[in-house]
């Protein structure tokens, strides 16, 4: 799917739009290069909320063009900036699904590695390395199956490609994922991994927000 379906908004109010990102769309429109989720959001808004002129809506995080899954928008700047904030203080709880290659070391366990941002890619270094930063999240198999593994991931630092260049490290690539080594296809312009879960406290009425969307894989 590569445009924005009316009926998937999963949260919306004054403040907050979360919707869940088909894989090969970008989260932000890139210039002339390619739309992305939020031109779509914006026309949902338009549209549903009646909004004339321009819409204020702005991603509080971003997922990659080929990751599907929850999107937050803020739609006012005080919104965007206490979200801002809460992503920085990690008060905003991301849980991802990720079907990977090969056999994890145990059931449950966490990945700890230092990661540099190359051009369009990550790299594990040695924490000495120059502009290398912690890498930490933890994990746990849901389910085997045919030498994959379906895992679900809680981020507790959000750098770049994180996911996908700690599970290629230790040898289990995401299913999909050619820039980080996997050998099997998955889906046109997609990898199997999904932001599936958010948990937060809403920025204005201060009451407990989780929003979920599980994988279709």
């Amino acid at each position: 799917m590569k445009s924005y379906d009316k009926d998937q908004p999963l949260y919306s109010d004054n403040h907050l739009l979360i919707i869940d990102k088909p894989a090969g769309i970008p989260t932000q429109t890139e210039g002339s290069v390619q739309t992305g989720i939020d031109h779509f959001a914006k026309e949902w808004v338009k549209q549903e909320m009646q909004k004339k002129g321009n819409v204020f809506l702005e991603p509080i995080h971003r997922l990659d063009k080929p990751v599907s899954g929850l999107v937050i928008f803020a739609r006012t700047s005080k919104a965007l900036s206490r979200m801002q904030e809460m992503m920085r203080a990690r008060e905003i709880e991301k849980v991802y699904y990720t079907l990977v290659e090969g056999t994890l070391p145990q059931k449950k366990g966490n990945l700890e590695h230092y990661l540099v941002h190359d051009e369009y890619r990550a790299r594990v270094v040695s924490s000495s390395t120059p502009d290398a930063k912690q890498a930490f999240l933890e994990y746990t198999v849901l389910e085997s199956r045919e030498s994959l593994c379906l895992v679900e991931v809680k981020l507790h630092t959000g750098r770049y490609h994180q996911i996908r260049a700690q599970f290629s490290a230790i040898g289990c690539p995401i299913v999909g994922d050619r820039k980080y080594g996997s050998q099997r296809f998955f889906r046109e312009e997609a990898i199997a991994l999904h932001h599936g879960k958010v948990s937060f406290i809403h920025p204005v009425k201060k009451e407990p927000i989780e929003v979920v969307r599980l994988p279709a894989f």
